[in-house]
């Protein structure tokens, strides 16, 4: 009995013990807004407010374009992710990109709602608040789940459609992200909220690049520090916790616009047969696939991606 007394102690002692490294090694705080900004929001970096929120957005290249790109992208991500394709496209084209409610400078919805419904009225609302009544749409992954969506639902609103590594139908990934993992674990997906490891960061973001050598410390760094925004951690948990809903597939078929369907082959964590299922649903696509890309190939690969998309913007 007292062995047995004398073990428990000894396991509540290292428990608790190990906990204290934990927070003192992993636990961040939130960074300071302006901190970020400083840093993440500079020119052409402008902050506009929508539904309540002070969006972090870009708005480059050519004002008189009278049908704009405007770029969504996905799930952990920021704007950033097509700076890239920004660079190359805003020399002919209005290029336009936002941080989405939950992620980078934006930071997270007021009511902590991030159905896609709810993201495509944000996208609306955002579109109007910014002056654009017609335009080219693109998003990769959850962007590319709503931005299809949007399409559906304001299709007078949209010229063209570009879908990257695109989200909507029912997952069958092969890999699936740490952080995504804890993120819809019991327990873990509470302490992730305020301890998070820059390692965990970094295994995540090579998870989604089909040639891992290329992650970079900047790139990681990035990725960690918007991590920290106030409110982005809890509204990752709130996102990757909504009950999956497929229903809206549906109206995929209905899609008329010409659109353009850009697939890395090394994608794990949406593969490849989900692009063959937009391919086969819309009736006017096109469908590339990059061989040695993963899940974001307009960030992993901007020259190479952005190849088929400057000759469908030409059609």
């Amino acid at each position: 009995m007292k062995l047995a007394a004398k073990l428990l102690k000894i396991f509540i002692i290292g428990s608790v013990f190990l906990i204290v490294v934990i927070f003192v090694l992993f636990g961040f705080g939130d960074k300071p807004i302006n901190e970020l900004k400083q840093k993440y929001a500079q020119a052409p970096s402008v902050f506009i407010a929508v539904d309540g929120m002070d969006v972090h957005y870009r708005d480059e290249g050519n004002m008189a374009d009278s049908l704009p790109i405007v770029l969504i992208h996905g799930t952990g991500s920021s704007l950033h992710t097509f700076d890239g394709w920004a660079a190359a496209l805003k020399v002919n084209k209005r290029v336009i990109r936002m941080d989405i409610p939950a992620f980078g400078l934006t930071g997270p919805f007021n009511n902590r709602q991030y159905s896609i419904a709810h993201y495509v009225d944000f996208i609306h609302s955002f579109l109007l608040a910014v002056g654009i009544k017609k335009c080219i749409l693109a998003g990769n992954s959850l962007g590319g789940q709503i931005a299809w969506n949007f399409t559906a639902h304001f299709p007078d609103m949209v010229q063209k459609l570009v879908l990257i590594d695109a989200a909507g139908y029912p997952l069958q990934s092969k890999s699936v992200p740490i952080a995504f993992k804890m993120a819809r674990t019991p327990v873990l997906k509470n302490i992730m909220t305020f301890v998070t490891p820059r390692f965990l960061v970094k295994a995540s973001v090579e998870n989604v690049y089909a040639d891992k050598t290329i992650v970079t410390d900047e790139l990681v760094n990035r990725y960690f520090d918007l991590t920290l925004r106030k409110g982005n951690r809890q509204a990752l948990v709130d996102r990757l916790n909504l009950a999956e809903d497929s229903s809206a597939v549906a109206l995929i078929k209905n899609i008329t616009q010409p659109t353009l369907i850009l697939w890395g082959q090394q994608d794990l964590l949406i593969p490849l047969t989900i692009a063959n299922r937009f391919h086969n649903d819309l009736p006017n696509d096109t469908l590339v696939i990059f061989k040695n890309m993963g899940h974001v190939p307009m960030e992993e690969n901007p020259q190479e991606s952005l190849v088929p998309l400057v000759e469908f913007l030409k059609k």
